[in-house]
């Protein structure tokens, strides 16, 4: 068994050994604890049977649990400075493909095909940088990617709004963006001091777990999303009036507005938080045929 990377002792070594520092702009907290590590692994039930993905491996603290526990790893790391490292801290491991690309630039579906052909369970693992944590989850989703689901360390914060049900002050559109293609639960939270350097918010692990079917049938997924969008545009005001202020020539359409919601059985004067994703979807179709561009 090889030392782990995620201690303090060894970070250190491994950053001085490659004269190292980190970029504030690119969000770099490494974990420097091998317990949370072996955590975030069990919560996304990972075996040889198992592909993983990851994003922002850093210097591998994780990598080397995911090669550790499952069949097959392929990290997209965007900072160049790290491969070297990577390939050096790595090289006990045979089962790991470091791919030097932003993640959202990739062609993740294509890197899917040629690096893991023959893997049925596909779970995409990591520490994501906090600076770019949705739109990474949601470009996973919305590309349809082959996988079983997402299991990240990200801010708190985040991580709450994702996961939040209806009425909740965390709820709003980017819950129902994310709980449309998934089942979202906050699996554990995780103490500042298990980084280096220590963020200055709070951190937690999140599991994703891909639908088989949605929550909701929409005629259009896009536009469901555009109405919920609009629906939380200013928290305070009434679906109505944030509706009648975000849609096109919502103003014009006021009564078309109404019309839908009456449709759809909501009550103009509640406030979007109160609606579940089902409720979305219903009023999202009542709407379309007045508001499709």
């Amino acid at each position: 068994m090889h030392k782990d990377i995620a201690t303090p002792i060894r970070t250190k070594e491994i950053l001085e050994k490659h004269g190292f520092s980190f970029k504030k702009s690119l969000g770099q907290n490494f974990l420097i604890d091998p317990n949370i590590l072996r955590n975030i692994t069990d919560h996304a039930g990972l075996s040889k049977e198992t592909a993983a993905i990851e994003i922002g491996p850093g210097i591998g603290a994780l990598t080397e649990h995911l090669a550790r526990t499952s069949g097959k790893v392929v990290a997209f790391e965007i900072d160049q400075r790290l491969i070297p490292i990577l390939e050096d801290t790595l090289s006990p491991y045979d089962n790991v493909t470091i791919v030097n690309q932003d993640v959202l630039e990739a062609d993740v579906a294509s890197i899917i095909d040629t690096e893991l052909a023959g893997y049925e369970d596909i779970m995409v693992v990591a520490n994501l940088p906090y600076y770019v944590t949705t739109p990474i989850i949601l470009k996973l989703l919305m590309e349809r990617l082959p996988i079983r689901g997402i299991c990240v360390m990200l801010q708190k914060e985040v991580g709450d709004r994702i996961s939040a049900r209806p009425g909740t002050k965390a709820y709003g559109s980017l819950s129902i963006a994310i709980q449309y293609y998934t089942e979202a639960e906050m699996v554990m939270t995780v103490p500042k001091s298990v980084f280096m350097p220590q963020p200055n918010v709070d951190s937690a692990v999140i599991r994703l777990t891909k639908r088989s079917v949605p929550p909701v049938q929409v005629q259009d997924e896009d536009f469901l999303f555009t109405v919920s969008r609009a629906s939380f545009a200013q928290r305070r005001k009434t679906i109505l009036n944030n509706l009648t202020s975000q849609l096109p020539q919502g103003k014009e359409k006021k009564e078309l507005i109404l019309a839908a919601l009456s449709k759809a059985g909501v009550d103009p004067t509640r406030r979007g938080e109160t609606l579940s994703i089902e409720e979305f979807g219903i009023l999202s179709d009542a709407l379309l045929p007045d508001f499709k561009e």
